[in-house]
């Protein structure tokens, strides 16, 4: 992600509809962890995940390879590195966690960043991953962010499992909008990020928030959340 859409995500992401409810997803997932620890989160951006990551007690440094990035990051109080993802500069068996939200799909060699994260991850950490999924997806969006690929369950777990980390849960999100995604990538032009009206982000919101209650994370959506453990 170039430093435009860096810059672009920070200043949408405390309000808009996508992001509000992603860091609800991750908050969820973080409370049934059990005890915090050490956390990195790879990939952090602006470090919008970071920061819920310390709200719920864990000890976490956001990386990023964007050297904007990172001093955004810090200048929001964060502790930040700057990092290639597939070279993480951090000890084996060092963290408990680590988080990697749309960051996969930014890398050709993907298979190194799941090593990477079952390096540093202490033996039964956790991993939290969320990539967009499906290539009938694809539009001039993905290319405006830079995506090289879109995932399906099978190579998500794939790249995951091959590092020797054991997939606990996977599941579809973004799954009642899919309809309205696919019409509207068909005519993007570009990058999807920026400011919508105030009601049209009320009104997603509000059935984005409806998956959490309703039985339709098995079927086809725009994201793909996944949970593993480092084995034992």
């Amino acid at each position: 992600m170039d430093t435009t859409e860096i810059r672009r995500l920070i200043a949408l992401e405390d309000t808009h509809w996508w992001y509000r409810e992603r860091r609800a997803i991750l908050r969820e997932e973080l409370r049934g962890l059990g005890r915090p620890g050490r956390a990195l989160d790879v990939g952090a951006a602006g470090g919008g995940n970071t920061r819920v990551l310390v709200e719920e007690g864990w000890d976490a440094t956001a990386t990023d390879a964007s050297e904007t990035a990172v001093e955004l990051a810090r200048q929001r109080g964060l502790k930040a590195v700057q990092a290639d993802a597939r070279a993480l500069p951090f000890e084996r068996d060092s963290v408990d966690l680590v988080t990697a939200f749309d960051v996969l799909e930014h890398i050709h060699e993907d298979y190194l960043v799941t090593e990477e994260i079952a390096r540093v991850l202490a033996p039964g950490g956790h991993a939290l991953i969320a990539v967009p999924c499906d290539m009938e997806l694809w539009s001039a969006h993905d290319d405006a962010v830079g995506h090289v690929r879109r995932y399906d369950r099978d190579s998500l777990t794939a790249v995951v499992e091959k590092a020797g980390l054991r997939v606990e849960h996977i599941w579809s999100w973004n799954v009642l909008l899919r309809p309205l995604v696919v019409r509207h990538r068909r005519r993007s032009k570009g990058s999807d990020l920026g400011k919508m009206p105030i009601l049209v982000n009320a009104g997603l919101s509000a059935v984005v928030r409806a998956e959490r209650y309703l039985p339709v994370k098995s079927r086809r959506g725009v994201t793909l959340f996944l949970r593993a453990r480092l084995r034992k």
